[in-house]
């Protein structure tokens, strides 16, 4: 295993090193004992003289065929509805994949955030990433399903069927988070918080996929398309018509995320995710405001204005101030803020490590009147390529083991991940004044130059969004 994968795995056992002294001279119970085969399904899967049918296949319609649009308030119902029965135990498993997705996407973050320019910004989803390498890995098989369980960040280096990933419950919990994300006390509730993922896999002509891996998506993408099209002729074209396909589906202005296609791609796996959150009893302000770029340099954008009691914490010794503010019953907005905006890439390091949760305790109850902007973020990235900044160029490369996706030798191209953050005030007129509660008057935060965010589901302790915004106009 590559160096990156297993600092990954190595920096998840640390912090679950408590487990093993804990557990003594006890039988050994793996740390992520909910997401392995249990033993009774491996002896299932073991069982010997057991003939196993072939998988059905089949082979995707042309890109030009007729595409029902997205309705996203049909998946948003039914994320709500996934979460109405859980039990303790699928609770418990959603936490585990949280913590993964968490170390993982901080991980990436920083490998991604490299690239970006001072001045630019962008938004980061660890949940479609991980989802992503999740999939790739129930559509493999050895020597890369091992890879890819190491690099997910769960250890299986003894080969034990008990040991092994077992990719339907973790695909099985990102629904669980990603529900957890917009309930907010059933299917009869407003929702003010919109998430919705699509999955597009896009096939060489001829090429059959394999029916129970695309069937599986369907846990943390319930629209996955798969659609055939000439990758090879003209790559240009190509990537011309997967965004016009993807636009005219869900509508979503994403603008064109894809901008060329290998010639010698057989497939594309594409995850595309919208969120739009409303911030509650906050007004968008008359006409527009400043909002500086840098100490010399300023732009004019939308702001929001809204006052309450929300949780803040200073901290001098990093320069920084985090703000969270509630955009339901369990979800959170993190707002970090540089004290000196030539330190943001410095708060940026500071603050995105893998004690950002334990750190966030800090924060104290307390009256904020909070500005900032209204915000319209997309970001779009090839997997690919973080992978080969991470040094595991060859994990989806072409000696790559993919046949639970297909019998064919595919050779998987760009693995782009969309995303596209919104965030508005809810629509109501915030009251002339807001009664002051007892004691300080309320602090002014004001949100008018580069900062940090994250969302935050306190459930799962699971981190949806990680970004940057240093200029909201270049960020659209």
């Amino acid at each position: 295993m590559a160096p990156a994968g297993l600092s990954l795995g190595a920096a998840v056992l640390c912090l679950l090193a408590w487990a093993g002294l804990a557990a003594g001279d006890r039988v050994y119970v793996h740390p992520f004992h909910l997401l392995v085969y249990s033993k009774s399904n491996c002896d299932q899967l073991e069982k010997p003289n057991v003939e196993t049918p072939p998988d059905p296949t089949f082979t995707p319609v042309p890109i030009q065929s007729k595409s029902s649009a997205v309705d996203e308030e049909a998946l948003w119902e039914q994320l709500v509805r996934a979460t109405e029965k859980l039990e303790a135990e699928d609770r418990l498993r959603a936490s585990e994949v949280g913590l993964l997705l968490n170390f993982m996407g901080f991980h990436m973050y920083k490998i991604l955030s490299e690239t970006w320019g001072v001045t630019s910004g962008a938004v980061f989803s660890p949940v479609a990433l991980f989802s992503t390498l999740t999939s790739f890995y129930v559509g493999a098989l050895d020597p890369t399903a091992s890879r890819l369980q190491a690099f997910l960040g769960v250890p299986g280096e003894d080969q034990d069927c008990t040991s092994r990933l077992d990719g339907h419950k973790v695909l099985s919990s990102l629904q669980t988070i990603q529900g957890l994300l917009v309930a907010q006390g059933g299917a009869s509730s407003q929702a003010r918080l919109l998430l919705s993922t699509v999955v597009g896999l896009f096939t060489a002509p001829g090429l059959r996929l394999k029916q129970p891996f695309v069937q599986g998506l369907s846990s943390f993408a319930p629209i996955t398309l798969p659609r055939s099209l000439d990758l090879s002729t003209d790559p240009n074209l190509a990537a011309e018509k997967i965004n016009r396909f993807m636009q005219a589906v869900t509508g979503w202005n994403m603008g064109k995320p894809l901008t060329v296609v290998s010639p010698d791609s057989t497939l594309l796996f594409n995850t595309y995710v919208h969120f739009q959150g409303k911030m509650k009893g906050f007004s968008l302000l008359p006409g527009l405001k400043e909002f500086w770029v840098d100490n010399t340099t300023s732009v004019l954008v939308p702001m929001l204005s809204g006052t309450g009691t929300f949780h803040y914490w200073s901290d001098g010794q990093n320069n920084l101030s985090v703000t969270r503010v509630p955009l339901s019953a369990n979800t959170y907005l993190l707002l970090i803020q540089p004290h000196h905006t030539p330190d943001l890439r410095k708060v940026e390091a500071v603050t995105f490590q893998h004690n950002f949760l334990t750190r966030m305790k800090n924060l104290s109850p307390r009256a904020i009147h909070l500005t900032m902007p209204q915000l319209t973020l997309k970001a779009s990235y090839d997997l690919q390529d973080l992978l080969a900044q991470a040094k595991l160029p060859t994990l989806l490369g072409a000696e790559a083991n993919l046949g639970k996706i297909s019998d064919a030798n595919l050779r998987v191209g760009k693995v782009l991940n969309s995303v596209l953050f919104e965030l508005k005030a809810d629509g109501e007129q915030a009251p002339e004044s807001v009664p002051q509660p007892a004691g300080p008057e309320a602090l002014e935060v004001t949100l008018n130059s580069p900062f940090l965010l994250a969302v935050l589901e306190r459930n799962s302790a699971a981190l949806h969004f990680l970004g940057r915004v240093s200029n909201p106009l270049s960020a659209e």
